[in-house]
């Protein structure tokens, strides 16, 4: 008898464990810029859906070398192709799940009260609107701050400002310094200026001045939530494709 019931119980806990896995919130590792906009995608995913989504958010490259370390996550949402090729080619990505989402725009901020004027071009004087104070800009592993380097050497304006940076350890870290009026300037995405009512536009840097802004997303090979997937092609659906476009995102084409 008591073999019988220890036999029943272990059943009915292996029959569990699936269940068990699909009630968990799928884990999604994104990039910091998307914060806002993820954080009402997944309201909507879980209004649609019984499922739910909870959202780790950093710069694309820490949150990759954390999924490199075993860091249990599902989904990962990268600001560019860059950290997205380095997790594929650890073989860390499911292979064939990769789906490129979104593009951006790289903007020149200030605080929401500042007078500076500046046409962002070649020959661009930023160097002269900072003044004495720094420049405010992603860290040089984050994508924004790669995007904003190659931005300001293609426009001439990189060797007079190289000394005055002040650099964060993500792009909203960045968007906070100039928020917060520490920094008279700073570069982020539009998207990233849009949500923080402190900071406003200067101007947009042309996009062929740096490599495209893209953002991938894809399962993690060590996930095992069975709704990642659905939670992948959710993102690609009608719902989340509104609340991207309303957060000023560039939603790609399906493909």
């Amino acid at each position: 008898m008591l073999r019988r019931l220890i036999a029943f119980l272990c059943l009915a806990w292996l029959a569990a464990v699936p269940a068990l896995a699909a009630d968990r919130p799928v884990t999604v590792f994104a990039a910091a810029s998307l914060k806002n906009a993820l954080d009402e995608v997944g309201v909507a995913y879980a209004a649609k859906t019984s499922g739910a989504a909870r959202f780790s958010y950093a710069g694309s490259s820490a949150i990759a070398r954390q999924i490199e370390q075993g860091a249990p996550a599902d989904v990962y949402i990268s600001a560019d192709s860059d950290w997205m090729d380095y997790l594929a080619g650890k073989k860390l990505i499911v292979p064939g799940s990769r789906r490129d989402l979104l593009t951006n725009h790289l903007a020149l901020i200030a605080p929401a009260d500042a007078k500076v004027s500046l046409k962002i071009g070649k020959g661009m004087r930023l160097a002269l609107a900072l003044g004495a104070g720094r420049l405010a800009v992603a860290g040089p592993d984050v994508p924004a701050g790669r995007y904003a380097k190659a931005s300001l050497i293609k426009l001439g304006a990189w060797n007079s400002v190289s000394g005055k940076l002040v650099q964060a350890e993500n792009v909203r870290a960045a968007l906070q310094f100039v928020a917060r009026g520490e920094a008279p300037l700073g570069i982020v995405y539009d998207t990233d200026a849009k949500v923080e009512p402190r900071v406003r536009i200067v101007g947009l840097f042309p996009d062929a001045s740096h490599p495209p802004i893209v953002y991938p997303a894809a399962l993690v090979a060590g996930g095992r939530n069975p709704r990642a997937q659905a939670f992948l092609a959710f993102l690609r659906g009608p719902e989340a494709r509104a609340v991207f476009r309303k957060y000023g995102f560039v939603v790609l084409p399906r493909r």
